[in-house]
């Protein structure tokens, strides 16, 4: 196709986008998810920094089931959250059938104006059982991250020793639903904004978990908030298949150890990659 030709097709195809958002002819769905909104602007957007800035390689997407429901289990690091970004793009662009993972979050994104409303369109919604359940009952692709603000607020001399993965509440949900549990090891966020110090007392002031230091934040202002350009490297490991418990979701034991085994997989996944990759700013 001429140049000229893309161009006005891209143009044409912008104003149509644009006429369907003020006229409100698109949809979403009973959590929020805008598919074309995520499709046609955010992980457009997304895309610059996922294959020119952090230049991520996938491996092993294909354990990813093509349909029908699962848990994406993930190490979550980085101050903040780019790794759920960068994973949910993952998924959609390398996965053959180009899948949309439903992350679960904090309660905190859900109550921050501007990330809040990008969170719901790109189809988050609150790390509860119910909301959960309710995706994975409805064969969506979920993605959880069991470290928490435990993990992406930790200090950069603990970067990649996973932190405790909570109660298993995620385990549950699988157990509940049948669905298998794809543990998944990112490395690249610790990186990009390497947390040196906690201001907690503003951090109390903010009602927010921490109050990063960086090498490059507060010091110069909004320019603190450009990430720096680690290397990520991102690897799906095997399907842990749970219905051999699923009579005994409710029994502690059974979380326990299904909970240690996804954890021992990431760790375990983890270090392998690091050595994959000596330089953490290299090709």
């Amino acid at each position: 196709m001429p140049v000229g030709d893309e161009w006005d097709t891209r143009i044409a195809s912008a104003l149509a986008l644009l006429r369907r958002r003020l006229t409100g002819e698109y949809e979403v769905d009973e959590f929020g998810f805008d598919r074309e909104l995520t499709d046609e602007v955010i992980y457009p957007a997304l895309r610059v920094l996922y294959r020119h800035w952090f230049r991520v390689e996938v491996f092993n997407v294909e354990h990813v089931p093509a349909a029908g429901s699962a848990l994406v289990v993930a190490n979550h690091a980085g101050t903040l959250p780019v790794d759920s970004l960068m994973l949910s793009l993952a998924v959609h662009d390398e996965h053959p059938a180009h899948r949309h993972l439903r992350l679960l979050g904090a309660d905190l994104v859900f109550r921050t104006p501007i990330v809040s409303e990008i969170s719901r369109k790109l189809g988050s919604t609150l790390a509860c059982h119910p909301d959960a359940e309710r995706l994975l009952g409805a064969g969506e692709l979920v993605g959880v991250f069991p470290e928490g603000f435990k993990g992406v607020g930790k200090p950069y001399w603990q970067r990649y020793r996973l932190q405790r993965f909570g109660r298993g509440g995620f385990v549950s949900a699988a157990l509940k639903t049948k669905a298998p549990i794809v543990p998944v090891a990112i490395v690249g966020a610790e990186e990009i904004y390497p947390l040196l110090g906690n201001i907690k007392p503003l951090a109390r002031l903010l009602g927010t978990p921490y109050f990063p230091v960086t090498p490059t934040f507060p010091w110069l202002g909004p320019l603190g908030a450009v990430p720096l350009p680690s290397k990520w490297l991102i690897e799906f490991g095997e399907p842990i298949d749970p219905t051999p418990w699923v009579d005994r979701a409710d029994d502690p034991m059974v979380v326990f150890n299904l909970t240690d085994q996804v954890r021992e997989v990431i760790q375990t996944t983890l270090h392998r990659l690091l050595a994959r990759r000596p330089d953490p700013f290299g090709d």
